[in-house]
């Protein structure tokens, strides 16, 4: 799961048998990857219809929830597809028309329906990290960073400190861009007066202590906030660890649309677009300005990346490569020296249900899980 793996999750046992899995352990599971927090304002990811607390024998991975999967679903527990079956408010819904049809097959059969949309796009390993590894791009950074950073302040007895900090750090916390265990650290004095039915580790009932304390402080994703104070729960010798937790306005940048990197040795324009279509398995439809002979830095972006052609050129990247630009885009695109090519929607969000079918069946080894 990465350096980040939630807390919660590394207490788990490994593998959950079909007897016992439920849907909501799969979607737990897949919102430990991709984050709902990362999810666009406008997104629609989640559950879209049926149940998560029934068992979870056999799953399907889809882009799109299509007619063909209506057939199917009786012998299916979950859907997991990328693009949300229900996207725009409903002002109808229709029997015989292609949505109804869908929502109507979920319903009888007791099917789950659940999206991973943005999230998957955004997350630190999700889809700008794909399409960045099928041309190996050193220093990859998110083109338009999303996520949100609070400090966690928590007091702690003096000599205790390292146990704590190992524990936060362990859950997810103290990472600067390449940099873990980040922290800092001042000494001062705590007091409190333990009241009746208190068990404190220092001092006694009733007699205002006074303790020599550290005041650690550390950054936290917010979506792993949750399991770190957990683990800082568990970690913490009082009784009541006192904490605070802030919000902060730094920019995170773990998750976020597209990616850019360097490639590992400057290559020709025209191979790096041929190297990445080979990887889609798809042919370039539309290029925006010339194929530079040498190429260091690419930009990449899943589905439509044409609002992202600005933070790819300020970049410094020599090319863009994304599923849908738009003509005014790529034209803008050209004229201010910044080379694009689109592959098509489809084809460069295709990764989805591969990468998240191969992640299930790994987490979960007894779950049949179908690729569509």
């Amino acid at each position: 799961m990465g350096r980040r793996q939630s807390f919660l999750a590394s207490q788990r046992i490994e593998t959950l048998h079909s007897l016992d899995m439920l849907r909501q352990d799969v979607v737990a599971f897949l919102d430990e990857r991709f984050p709902p927090t990362v999810a666009e304002e406008w997104d629609r990811s989640g559950l879209q219809v049926g149940p998560l607390d029934a068992p979870c024998r056999r799953a399907v991975v889809a882009l799109d929830f299509g007619l063909d999967l209506v057939a199917r679903l009786q012998s299916v527990d979950l859907v997991v597809t990328h693009h949300p079956l229900l996207f725009r408010p409903l002002d109808r819904v229709l029997p015989s028309a292609p949505l109804g049809e869908k929502l109507k097959a979920l319903l009888l059969s007791g099917t789950a329906c659940y999206s991973v949309h943005t999230p998957y796009d955004s997350a630190r390993e999700g889809l700008g990290e794909v399409l960045a590894g099928y041309l190996g791009l050193e220093e990859v950074r998110p083109l338009a960073p999303r996520g949100r950073l609070v400090k966690l302040v928590v007091f702690v007895p003096h000599g205790h400190e390292d146990a704590v900090a190992d524990a936060l750090f362990r859950a997810g916390a103290g990472e600067i861009g390449n940099y873990g265990h980040c922290s800092f650290r001042s000494p001062g004095m705590g007091t409190f007066l333990p009241g009746k039915g208190a068990q404190p580790f220092l001092g006694r009932v009733g007699e205002e202590e006074h303790a020599d304390e550290v005041r650690l402080e550390t950054l936290v994703p917010s979506e792993c906030l949750a399991a770190v104070l957990e683990a800082m729960v568990s970690a913490h010798p009082y009784e009541e660890a006192a904490y605070d937790v802030y919000p902060l306005e730094n920019r995170c940048f773990l998750h976020g649309l597209g990616r850019v990197g360097d490639l590992p040795y400057p290559s020709p324009g025209s191979d790096v677009v041929r190297r990445f279509g080979s990887a889609l398995g798809a042919e370039p439809r539309e290029v925006y300005g010339a194929l530079h002979p040498t190429v260091r830095r690419v930009a990449v972006c899943g589905g439509s990346g044409g609002d992202l052609w600005e933070a790819a050129l300020r970049s410094g990247a020599d090319l863009y490569l994304t599923g849908e630009l738009g003509y005014h885009h790529g034209l803008a695109s050209s004229e201010s020296g910044l080379t694009a090519v689109a592959f098509g929607h489809r084809e460069t969000e295709r990764p989805f249900v591969a990468h998240v079918g191969r992640l299930l069946r790994e987490r979960f080894p007894d779950l049949t899980v179908e690729e569509r």
